[in-house]
């Protein structure tokens, strides 16, 4: 059953352009977990990116600034974000760390 949202539509040109929502339903339809932006969906979707090299780029790090972070080398950032890699929950936390994302968006 959907429940009701109060919400507010703005048109332009005769043409709904924008749906405004109060903020406590707003925040009531995405709820507390984490999200990720567009821009790196995108990244993942549209050149196959990891989550982790899409975030990174996405912020407009360089591997050696990620790596040097979380304490590897560049080349060992490289094959962490290759797709498929099988990183350990604690890498996990310290590229979050490092970027300053929760864990949760760099796991899909």
């Amino acid at each position: 059953m959907k429940t009701h949202i109060k919400y507010q539509v703005i048109e332009k040109d005769g043409t709904p352009e924008y749906a405004i929502v109060p903020y406590g339903e707003f925040m009531a339809l995405i709820g507390d977990e984490p999200t990720i932006p567009h821009d790196v969906v995108g990244l993942t979707v549209d050149k196959d990116y990891s989550l982790i090299r899409a975030w990174r780029e996405y912020l407009n790090m360089t591997q050696g600034e990620v790596a040097e972070k979380i304490g590897v080398t560049q080349p060992a950032l490289a094959q962490m974000e290759k797709p498929g890699a099988r990183l350990r929950k604690a890498t996990l936390t310290k590229l979050a760390g490092a970027m300053g994302v929760d864990v949760l968006q760099l796991k899909l």
